[in-house]
């Protein structure tokens, strides 16, 4: 089978957008190529995997991040064009908040299947504390402590690669408690409502406004044996008043997370935790101040990267 490789220059603070509208037409891979993971991993205390790189890598210059999906040759047309204009809307939404680079596109012809194989490679068990998320095809044995996540990385919204997505799974671990009723607001892969039950959770709802989206979810909660623990529903569940949880997460951006401040309270217990993340420098105190005006505290802020995650309680 032939396949086209659509490629899109964009920044680092762009690429996680770029890559879950990718990801809404195409289950056969997308892959994120950013020198500041490289770096970033260099810089690290507790890790490094090689023992010489590039100059160039770590130059102060601007580099494009380079992301990258597989779509079958026969809908190229129809699909690069549709995921051009989303990403297109994106930017415009974002009101110049986010950049998102030069959008350059370009377009080569893949033969075969093997490079499905070349890319799942490149995916290993992510540890973020107790929890390990392991792509479904490795086999992994886990320690008497751990909590493994299995994900389908072909419908993936959301591994645990992104600061963003284990900032929230460190938090959750962090909070839970045994029996907790959580709520998972934009779900995504549904790795935080999954991690949440993997961890002692007695119920997690799931809701997500992305049919894609809310498949993944359903998908990986089968998966993971806890979808009798969990209600994934195609819908915003903050309209629905009768739930209200101990612990709720939000891992979206910072003005839809500002949107959704005036109804979040009403599905919190009180002194329920409420974890935010996908927050930007410039949008931190925008989030912070609606939230405290209705009446949340905010416990602990974290920085990842160029990403934030807050912690906030509701008051009593």
């Amino acid at each position: 089978m032939k396949y086209t490789e659509l490629t899109i220059h964009t920044t680092t603070e762009a690429s996680e957008i770029v890559s879950d509208i990718m990801w809404n037409y195409t289950d056969f891979g997308v892959t994120i190529c950013d020198r500041n993971d490289i770096i970033a991993l260099q810089k690290s205390k507790e890790t490094t995997f090689w023992d010489y790189m590039d100059d160039d890598l770590t130059a102060d210059k601007p580099s494009d991040v380079l992301v990258k999906c597989y779509i079958e040759e026969e809908q190229a047309t129809t699909v690069i064009s549709a995921i051009l204009s989303d990403i297109r809307n994106a930017q415009e939404l974002s009101g110049g908040a986010i950049p998102f680079g030069t959008l350059e596109d370009t377009k080569r012809q893949v033969d075969g299947d093997d490079w499905i194989d070349v890319w799942k490679k490149h995916f290993r068990p992510i540890h973020l504390g107790r929890i390990v998320v392991v792509p479904e095809w490795i086999d992994y044995a886990p320690t008497a402590d751990e909590r493994v996540v299995l994900l389908d990385s072909n419908m993936a919204f959301g591994t645990g690669e992104h600061e963003t997505t284990s900032m929230c799974v460190e938090w959750i671990q962090q909070f839970i408690t045994p029996n907790s009723v959580c709520i998972d607001v934009g779900c995504g892969s549904g790795i935080l409502g999954i991690s949440a039950i993997k961890l002692g959770a007695a119920k997690a709802y799931l809701t997500d406004i992305d049919p894609i989206a809310v498949e993944s979810s359903l998908h990986n909660c089968q998966l993971n044996g806890v979808a009798e623990k969990a209600v994934v529903a195609h819908s915003n569940l903050l309209d629905d008043t009768d739930i209200c949880g101990d612990i709720m997460f939000a891992n979206i951006t910072g003005e839809v997370l500002k949107m959704l401040a005036p109804s979040i309270p009403k599905n919190l217990k009180e002194n329920g935790v409420l974890i935010l993340s996908g927050i930007i420098e410039s949008r931190l105190e925008m989030v912070k101040d609606a939230y405290i005006a209705v009446g949340m505290e905010v416990m602990h802020e974290r920085r990842k990267g160029e990403w934030f995650s807050l912690v906030l309680k509701r008051k009593a």
